[in-house]
């Protein structure tokens, strides 16, 4: 039996590599950055696993919908994948005496019909050319990417104490009942943000599990499960998903993380740590170990958070761009979108290049980050009165003070990068007892400050690469240190090389709430345009991402010195900064509880919608919202602007999208009938069915090609939902995008009741013969009590 069940699994996966699919999928697939390994088919350029000695690697198989009802639970769509495989053993066999049950690592039913198994590319190519076949690919890899911010974005009215329900928390009882599904490392059962003290039980249709003991998962922490799946290890082998990292329990907590009192990261940034939606339940399905995420467990972990019912999927995931039909987190999220669940991702921390965008599907809402007020400051004092203000996150201990130390540059050592602080690279250059000027780059900020320490520094000021300008990071370093913008480097450069005694001191002043120009753009967070649909805007929003306070885990190292003198009065809580992108979409993934709660019948278009047209562009200074230039951001930075929890409550319209609109726009992609089908999961025929381009799918934000190979004169259309008041007119504003002439038709929309829906013509127009590069602009509908704003970016051709 075990032979037949190995001939069947060689079959089915030598089929997947046929010339057909080959000349359907590897014209896609060499699109984005991918290689191509020796072979007929081309893959990712990070796939999960290389193929071992045997050549087994992970795939991702679509499978054709089968004839009549559908199974219903889980056990019968495995065996309906196993007798597929059963069946293929009549016409090849496979590679050792391996069973179709010992190959399979996940079997799929809400984000798609399919299934993961380790095969050959032989054995994929041989499964390609039976008939329930439509689609595969192998997997790819995904990486992972507070005290404060809630008052910052005006959830929590601060003169109603620290657990205060003052503002939108009010407004939507914190998320109660509302449950999130945070994808990502696992979580640390236990800790007080999870916290289930006040909470009611989950609701009624919660159908999920908790891996751990019984008395870890409670009220808060409602589920926890492990969805790492290893080629050998049976279902369930990877046991309860125990946080190892950090990042898990960071962005669930910062989602949606009980109150706790006295929390602070080595003194800093004290106060009550909460997470956006305080009284959400929070369901944990561990995807990533080591750092590192399977797209297949993804899959599988997202297919299973639709099962159980949670409302919103948190993911602070990125990998590289590919086709959406090939892309595990776009397949998963449009299942989830479909059954009414919200999905937030991040946009990635690849920035500030053009198009280094992670997670580009318009139906979910991609995550830029940004700076908050709060920096924890350390001043660097040179020897001739020069001050320049940095961030560290480094607690000064009693033996440093405020004298100067002798100041050198890492750079004046003979090693190969030298100037970057890497490893060995300080041998031979005298540093004992001095401060030592490191460049950033290369290896991490705080193994910076090992290598300094290994060579005997008595401290580190870390100065920017120019690409990362004023972006600046409070980091916990293992001696003293701050993290100074590139422009003060470069003058404390020249000091070092002006002076014949160059010296510093490091002064730290702790926590700081009035900085000036936030929130900005950091530059680590990545930028559009989208390279698999470039007409689209993307990101979609930014959110706090810079320094957030959040859970961590007691067991994970904080890679910093002892903490002598911490301020923190709660020794069970361990908190610690992070920043990413991965820490600014728990943000706007707690808010959308807060929406969910508030409005349970909004789809999850209409809360993008809602989030995306009440962003904010300006900063505290009234001025726009700045990137790590000090430069106004470019709306492929920051995307709509920095979300507003508080008027998305109450947006006014919204732009809805039903699933089923995807389709024409995913036919207007170019896709082929079977990779529009691989991703919505129902048969298609895009020859018959209408194509639209990009930019007339009913988008909050706007996007238009003018020029070259596009056409000087652009209509689009849009319809928006009442969901204001039942009697309200709005009025058309535009700020029209240098270069370009904007018309919308008709320029006052008026509504006699909540739901009903307008249509609206709007028209781009070259004129002056137009621009080059990229112009900004917006479109505003305003009536005596909302504004509802739609970016608008022109691309010169």
């Amino acid at each position: 039996m075990a032979l037949r069940h190995s001939s069947i699994l060689l079959l089915f996966a030598s089929f997947l590599l046929s010339a057909k699919f080959i000349a359907v999928d590897a014209q896609l697939f060499i699109r984005g950055p991918f290689r191509l390994f020796d072979g007929p088919l081309s893959h990712f350029a990070d796939p999960f696993d290389a193929p071992d000695d045997r050549g087994l690697q992970r795939y991702i198989i679509h499978v054709r919908r089968p004839e009549g009802p559908l199974f219903t639970i889980a056990k019968e769509w495995r065996n309906f994948y196993v007798s597929l495989l059963t069946k293929a053993t009549a016409r090849f066999s496979l590679q050792g005496d391996d069973s179709p049950v010992s190959r399979l690592l996940h079997a799929y039913r809400n984000v798609m019909i399919g299934f993961a198994a380790m095969f050959t590319a032989r054995e994929v190519e041989a499964m390609s050319k039976l008939d329930w076949f439509l689609h595969a690919y192998p997997d790819r890899t995904y990486d992972l990417l507070t005290t404060h911010t809630p008052e910052f974005m005006g959830l929590r009215d601060p003169t109603s104490g620290g657990g205060g329900r003052g503002g939108v928390w009010k407004e939507s009882n914190m998320g109660e009942g509302v449950i999130i599904g945070v994808l990502d490392s696992g979580v640390t059962p236990g800790h007080p943000s999870f916290d289930d003290k006040g909470m009611p039980p989950p609701p009624a249709k919660w159908k999920g599990q908790c891996d751990f003991n019984t008395s870890a998962c409670n009220n808060k922490l409602i589920g926890a499960q492990s969805f790492i799946r290893s080629y050998g290890l049976p279902a369930g082998s990877a046991g309860p998903p125990v946080d190892n990292e950090g990042h898990g329990t960071h962005t669930a907590s910062t989602a949606a993380g009980a109150p706790v009192d006295h929390a602070d990261a080595l003194g800093h940034g004290a106060g009550v740590a909460a997470g956006m939606a305080p009284r959400a339940h929070v369901a944990v399905y561990q995807v990533c170990d080591r750092g590192r995420c399977a797209g297949a467990d993804i899959l599988s972990a997202m297919d299973a958070a639709i099962e159980d019912g949670v409302d919103v999927i948190s993911l602070s995931v990125g990998s590289a761009p590919a086709p959406f039909h090939a892309d595990p987190v776009a397949i998963g999220a449009f299942g989830a979108i479909k059954q009414g669940i919200f999905v937030s991702c991040s946009a990635g921390n690849s920035g500030p290049g053009e198009s280094t965008l992670s997670n580009e599907a318009p139906w979910v809402l991609t995550v830029a980050a940004t700076s908050t007020n709060r920096t924890i400051k350390a001043t660097v004092k040179l020897g001739d009165g020069q001050e320049f203000d940095g961030e560290s996150l480094y607690q000064q201990p009693p033996d440093f003070g405020s004298k100067n130390l002798p100041l050198v540059w890492a750079g004046d050592g003979t090693k190969a990068n030298a100037s970057k602080c890497r490893n060995g690279s300080l041998d031979g250059l005298d540093v004992r007892g001095k401060v030592v000027l490191c460049e950033r780059g290369g290896n991490s900020r705080t193994d910076k400050g090992k290598v300094v320490q290994g060579a005997g520094g008595a401290g580190m000021i870390l100065m920017n690469e120019q690409v990362d300008g004023y972006s600046t990071l409070a980091d916990p370093h293992v001696l003293p240190a701050s993290h100074v913008a590139y422009a003060y480097g470069s003058k404390i450069k020249d000091y070092i090389k002006s002076s014949s005694n160059p010296t510093a001191a490091i002064v730290f002043k702790g926590t700081t709430m009035n900085a000036s120009r936030a929130p900005a753009v950091s530059s680590f967070s990545s930028r559009g345009p989208s390279k698999e649909s470039p007409g689209i805007l993307k990101p979609d929003i930014a959110a706090p991402g810079v320094s957030i306070l959040a859970a961590w885990p007691s067991t994970v190292g904080q890679e910093t010195q002892p903490q002598p003198t911490s301020t923190t009065k709660n020794t069970e809580a361990v908190f610690n900064m992070m920043s990413g992108t991965s820490m600014s979409c728990p943000h706007v993934s707690g808010v959308a509880a807060l929406l969910k709660k508030a409005h349970p019948g909004w789809s999850p278009a209409a809360m993008k919608s809602a989030m995306m047209t009440t962003a904010y562009a300006s900063d505290n200074t009234g001025q726009p919202i700045v990137d790590e230039r000090l430069l106004p951001a470019v709306l492929f930075a920051l995307g709509a602007g920095q979300v507003d929890p508080s008027k998305a409550l109450d947006p006014g319209l919204v732009y809805d999208i039903d699933p089923d609109d995807y389709v024409p726009y995913l036919c207007g992609l170019g896709y082929t009938d079977a990779h529009v089908r691989s991703v919505i999961h129902s048969p298609v025929s895009c020859s018959s069915a209408k194509r639209i381009t990009e930019g007339e799918l009913n988008y909050p934000s706007i996007l238009v090609p003018l020029g070259g190979n596009h056409p000087t004169a652009v209509v689009f259309s849009r319809t928006v939902t009442n969901v204001g008041e039942a009697h309200e007119t709005y009025s058309s504003e535009i700020v029209a995008p240098e270069g370009v002439s904007v018309r919308v038709e008709p320029t006052s929309l008026s509504f006699t009741s909540v739901n009903e829906k307008k249509t609206f013509k709007i028209t781009f127009e070259s004129k002056g013969g137009g621009g080059s590069g990229n112009a900004e602009g917006q479109l505003k509908w305003v009536s005596g009590k909302h504004v509802v704003r739609s970016p608008i970016a022109i691309s010169f051709k």
